[in-house]
Formats: C-alpha cells, structure tokens, sequence
C-alpha cells in the first residue's frame, strides 16, 4: 500500500517544548499514522496526516465493550546524529498476539513498521537530544463498529501518534517505593494479562491510586488466586536479584512478556548470572530482604527501561531493599541497555533499527 502524506504546513506547526518539561506523554507532534479496516476491504487508506481528534460513532465497540490494544516503544537520538529504535520487530509482532487475542484484524508487520518509520523520519526534529530524553511511539488499534451488541468489531482504526518524553518516574533513575496489593486483582491466567489491552490498565487504576494517595510510585500485583506469588509492576515487569541468582516471574498468562524483561534475561545470562523464570511468593521476597539474601529488586519496561525498587509496603510493613539504594547490577544493565539505544556502545545482539 502507498501510504498518502497530508503534511502540516511548516509555519502553522507547534513549537517544540521545552525539553526540562517534558515529562511523560504530555506533548504530541504535527503528525500521525492512520489507516482503516473493514471485512470487505481489509486494511485500507494508510495516510500521514495532521495530528487530529478521531471521529467516533458513540456506540463504538471500543467506547463499549473496549476492543483495543497498542504498542509503546521509543526513538532515541542517538551521539552520533542517528535516530534509533529498539526492537521494533518484536512491538509489531506483539501488537499481532494482542490483536489476535482479542479478535481483531493483524496488520502486516513489514507495512506497519515501515509506515512508523516513515513517520518517525518527518517529526524527527520532535526526538529530544538530551540524555534520558526519547520519542515515544504508541501504535493502537480501536474497534470502530456502531452497534451495542456485544461481539467483535467489523471495521477498525489503526494509528500511531508519538510524543517527546523525559523520565517516566519523577525520582529519574532513583529507587523508586512500591506497594505491594493484596486487596485488588489484576488478571488471571485465562485472562488478557498477558497482551497489552485497555481494559488491563483501566482494572489497575484504584489500586494505583491507593498507592499514590499513600506516597508509592507503583503497585506490585500478586496472582489472583492465592495472592502470594508475585506477577508484574503496573507498567514494567519485576525482577529480584538474590544473592545466588536473578529471579523474575515466569509468564504464565496473566503476565506481560515484556522486550526489555526479554533483553535483560538475554543480557544476564550472557554475563554469566543464572537467571530463573519462576513463581515467586511475597514471603520468599521479603525473607530474601530479612536475610540479606535478596541483593536488589528492579522494574523494567519500554518508560523507564530499568527502575530500581528501594521499598517495598506489604500489610502495612516497609521493607528496605539495599539501604533503600540503586544496586549495581540494575545500573549495569540501565547503562548497558541505554548505551545500545544512544548509540554510544555496538549492539551485538541486532536488537537496534537505524532510521537514516
């Protein structure tokens, strides 16, 4: 397909912010992606147009019964002048698992990332230059079908919109405190837990704002059946690194394969850490603090790649982990990973997609 390009005029586009502002997800370039399906016609009209409301009937599917999923990578300038992107192909191929798990049409791979490339290229002059700073990337896809019953949707809108990011957590690269729910629930095995789903995010939100409200970054979610065993942060997978090997969750369903849990897993065992997928319990964790057994604890995640975990509150007890300190093995892996994504170190892996 040839993607159609309604450009903005240079002199009517938005002024770029200032990059010290910039936070997460409160700034969107000129431009956008979108493209259009229906049965008869399968994916149609790709187009780069101005960035722009969409235009919903208001008994949408997705307004409904939230038939959605979306993707979240980033562009990086890196030293060199050159932008980068890190593992695109696995965002496209993931967006297609989402999409096939909750009954929508997949896109072609190949197309969709060269449509976001070439989307990248135009608003290139949006990616930050500061270290930390990226383009972030969210390709989504709504049901747009008007009806009120309760099936998949007919047709659909596929876009890509993007927007210039600073540190996902305000404390930057500092430890972050997180509170662990066993009052609420966020998926089980069976479940859509493991795609990136709306609907996932918006079951999360009165546990994320207790914790807030409480002076915690994030919840750490435990399994929905016997809320002991630890599944996944609300926007990054979890790691624990005790004093003999690196320990994260395995996937089991409710949890979300994420790339950079994948790209550390790879990264550790190179190193010559033994790393274990597999169920962990609160109890072992915070025994594993008592001890001195467990050495760091630390998220990661497209946003903010790797964040150290300094606190962990279960049942009204604080846990210290590590003098409350980042650990130098999620600052190796932070450098390391940032190093492939800025350009300042060679990337064995392939990992990295050079948009020249």
């Amino acid at each position: 397909m040839e993607i159609n390009l309604e450009l903005v005029p240079k002199e009517r586009r938005k002024p770029k912010p200032d990059p010290k502002t910039l936070g997460f997800g409160r700034y969107f370039t000129d431009h956008m992606f979108i493209m259009d399906y229906d049965r008869d016609r399968g994916w149609h009209n790709p187009r780069i147009c101005p960035y722009q409301p969409l235009v919903l009937d208001p008994a949408a599917i997705v307004l409904h019964y939230a038939q959605t999923i979306f993707e979240g990578l980033k562009a990086y300038l890196g030293v060199d002048g050159r932008v980068r992107l890190f593992r695109p192909k696995d965002n496209m191929a993931r967006m297609n698992r989402s999409a096939r798990r909750m009954v929508m049409p997949e896109i072609n791979e190949t197309f969709a990332l060269e449509a976001l490339i070439e989307l990248v290229r135009l608003e290139r002059e949006w990616i930050p230059s500061e270290r930390g700073a990226s383009l972030y990337i969210r390709p989504t896809m709504i049901g747009t079908q008007a009806t009120l019953g309760v099936k998949p949707s007919c047709s659909y809108y596929y876009y890509v919109i993007l927007s210039p990011v600073g540190a996902y957590y305000a404390e930057g690269f500092n430890p972050v405190k997180i509170y662990v729910t066993d009052r609420y629930v966020r998926a089980v095995p069976g479940g859509v837990g493991d795609v990136k789903t709306g609907g996932n995010y918006a079951a999360s939100l009165m546990a994320s704002e207790e914790a807030k409200a409480k002076g915690f970054t994030q919840v750490l979610w435990l399994d929905a059946k016997e809320r002991r065993f630890v599944e996944e942060v609300g926007t990054m997978n979890i790691f624990f690194y005790f004093e003999d090997e690196l320990v994260t969750p395995e996937l089991t369903g409710s949890i979300l394969p994420g790339i950079t849990r994948d790209s550390v897993i790879k990264l550790a065992r190179d190193w010559g850490i033994p790393v274990a997928e597999r169920r962990i319990s609160i109890e072992e964790v915070i025994e594993g603090i008592a001890t001195g057994r467990l050495k760091e604890c630390f998220g990661t995640g497209t946003a903010a790649v790797i964040s150290p975990v300094g606190l962990l509150r279960y049942q009204d007890q604080e846990y210290v982990i590590n003098g409350g300190q980042t650990g130098p093995l999620a600052q190796r892996l932070f450098n390391e990973l940032t190093a492939y994504q800025y350009g300042e170190k060679e990337d064995p892996y392939g990992w990295i997609k050079i948009i020249d």
